[in-house]
C-alpha cells in the first residue's frame, strides 16, 4: 500500500501534469452545476455538455425548471444515459429547491443528499466547487487510479476508497486533488490502455511496473 507521504508525491507529480484542473461541466450558476453533475452520473461530461445548453436556455434557474413538463426536459436530454429517470429527478430536485431553499442550492453535504438525484459523489462535488467544503468525490476514474497506485486496497468499495485518500491527503487539498486524479485518470492512466510507458508516477506504480515487463516480453 502507498503510504500518506508517496500518496502526497503521486499527487504533486499529478498536479505538474494538469495544473489548472477542474471540473469541465459547463454552467453559469450553482444551480446549473448541480443540474449538469446530477445529468453526468454514468455519462460523460462531454455528453452532458452537448444538452444543457437546450436544457439551460429554456430553464435556466430552478423557478423555471420546478414548472417544466417532464416530456419536454426529456425531449432535451434524451441523448444521454437514464435520461428518463434523471428528467424526473432534476425537475422534483428544481420544486425542492424552491420550496424549501428559495431557488438557491444549500451549502452542506447533509442538505444536497436530500435532493432527488443527489448521492454523496454529487454532493462532494456540488458542495466542493461551489461552497469550498472540503470532500473528495469518489468516481470511476479516482477508484481506478487510487487502486492501481495502491492507494487503497483492491477490495476497498467506493466509499472506504473516498475514507483512505482522505486519510492520506491533507484536507485543505482534497477539493483540488479530486479534479486534478480524475484529469490524471481520464487522459492518462486510462481504463485500457493506460500510458505507463510515459508516466512521471511509473517508480510509484507497481501496476504500471508490471504492465512495462509484460510489454517487455
Amino acid at each position: 500500500m502507498l503510504s500518506g507521504k508517496r500518496t502526497v508525491e503521486a499527487l504533486n507529480r499529478m498536479e505538474l501534469m494538469y495544473p489548472d484542473a477542474k471540473g469541465e461541466l459547463n454552467h453559469e450558476t450553482p444551480f446549473q452545476y448541480l443540474i449538469a453533475v446530477i445529468l453526468s452520473a454514468q455519462a460523460t461530461d462531454v455528453s452532458v455538455n452537448k444538452v444543457t445548453p437546450g436544457l439551460f436556455a429554456s430553464y435556466p434557474t430552478a423557478k423555471d425548471l420546478a414548472k417544466a413538463s417532464l416530456e419536454d426536459v426529456m425531449s432535451k436530454i434524451r441523448t444521454i444515459g437514464l435520461y428518463k429517470n434523471k428528467a424526473k429527478n432534476i425537475i422534483k430536485t428544481s420544486q425542492m429547491l424552491v420550496e424549501l431553499y428559495d431557488g438557491e442550492i444549500p451549502e452542506t453535504i447533509k442538505e444536497l443528499v436530500k435532493l432527488p438525484g443527489v448521492g454523496i459523489k454529487t454532493a462532494n462535488v456540488v458542495a466542493g466547487d461551489m461552497f469550498g467544503v472540503p470532500a473528495i468525490a469518489v468516481d470511476t476514474h479516482v477508484e481506478r487510479v487510487a487502486k492501481r497506485l495502491r492507494i487503497s486496497k483492491q477490495s476497498a468499495s467506493v466509499n472506504e476508497v473516498e475514507e483512505v485518500l482522505m486519510k492520506k491527503i491533507p484536507r485543505e487539498r482534497w477539493v483540488q486533488a479530486h479534479h486534478t486524479i480524475i484529469l490524471f485518470g481520464r487522459y492518462h492512466c486510462t481504463a485500457r490502455s493506460p500510458k505507463c510507458d510515459a508516466c512521471p508516477l511509473l517508480d510509484l506504480c507497481l501496476e504500471g511496473q508490471r504492465n512495462m515487463k509484460k510489454k517487455e516480453k
